[in-house]
């Protein structure tokens, strides 16, 4: 099904940006968490779908020091935006999970199933209990009054326009700002972890051709997992990074901050649908962030 007026939230972000649409609010234009303004955005601009990309997010530390923050936030700019949605008769809304919703326990490799059977990881339990309720929401309103609410799980995204702030951010921009420091103040690379843990990745621009796809094509309310058959080890994308940032000092790990060793998840519905998909190799991407970064130091997130 094609859509004419697709509101793309957090469209300014890592994959929103990556997606056209004429109808791409700041937060400051559109406030998530202020239930009546979206109901006012949708009615005014006539949206008939939307791609929900806008969360609180970042890695372990914030995770950890903003459990409450990161838990409200999210809670309720997803029930506004999904209520809102229904309220204004939106056609279709693709929401982002995260490979984080997966109990702590889970069976590898991760499959959409699993979602609900224990606990998140200790390290971000409240930002992945916020993510979990899209699905239960989608599932429910569904049943209820007939929506079409779709839910997509993707990989552990990255690429141009991430956050790469030191404490709030991701792995992949938060080891390239970091390095960048290292380089030039001339000390070593201090990052959490012990660079053991293996994790999936997907190119930002990859994830915003499938998640358009997926508005268009994909109707099942199972959560769509979108990830490459590709696993890389924290150390070797921080090595990877030392390369085109040009740091050739040394790299040390806290061990005290060290998540999950890895979260191998099944893409094989993808597979099948998408069987022709080409990934972007995570050396093509990670070179072009890491150029991206460089050439906007002063105006990126950070």
């Amino acid at each position: 099904m094609k859509f004419k007026k697709t509101l793309v939230t957090g469209a300014h972000g890592l994959v929103g940006s990556t997606i056209s649409s004429d109808f791409c609010p700041t937060s400051g234009e559109l406030d998530l968490m202020k239930f009546d303004d979206i109901v006012e955005y949708l009615n005014f601009n006539k949206i008939d779908s939307i791609i929900h990309c806008a969360a609180k997010v970042g890695g372990i530390g914030a995770n950890v020091n903003k459990a409450g923050e990161f838990f409200y936030g999210n809670i309720m700019m997803n029930t506004n935006l999904l209520e809102a949605a229904r309220m204004c008769g939106v056609k279709k809304v693709v929401s982002f999970l995260s490979t984080c919703v997966f109990p702590a326990e889970a069976n590898y490799p991760l499959t959409s199933d699993q979602i609900h059977n224990g606990e998140p990881h200790h390290t971000n339990y409240p930002y992945a209990y916020a993510k979990r309720m899209l699905d239960v929401m989608g599932r429910a309103y569904q049943k209820q009054y007939g929506t079409n609410f779709i839910t997509v799980i993707p990989c552990n995204a990255y690429g141009p326009n991430d956050n790469f702030h030191l404490e709030d951010s991701h792995v992949i921009p938060a080891i390239i700002h970091k390095c960048y420091l290292a380089k030039k103040n001339n000390t070593d690379l201090n990052l959490w972890g012990d660079g053991r843990p293996y994790r999936e990745f997907i190119y930002s621009k990859d994830l915003g051709y499938l998640i358009k796809w997926a508005l268009e094509n994909y109707e099942d309310t199972t959560p769509l997992i979108l990830s490459s058959d590709e696993e890389v080890n924290i150390d070797t994308i921080a090595r990877e990074i030392c390369k085109h940032v040009g740091f050739t000092g040394n790299i040390n790990y806290d061990q005290r901050m060290s998540g999950q060793y890895k979260k191998t998840s099944d893409n094989t519905i993808l597979k099948s649908i998408l069987p022709d998909f080409q990934f972007t190799p995570i050396e093509t991407g990670l070179k072009e962030t890491v150029e991206w970064f460089l050439n906007n130091y002063e105006t990126c997130r950070k």
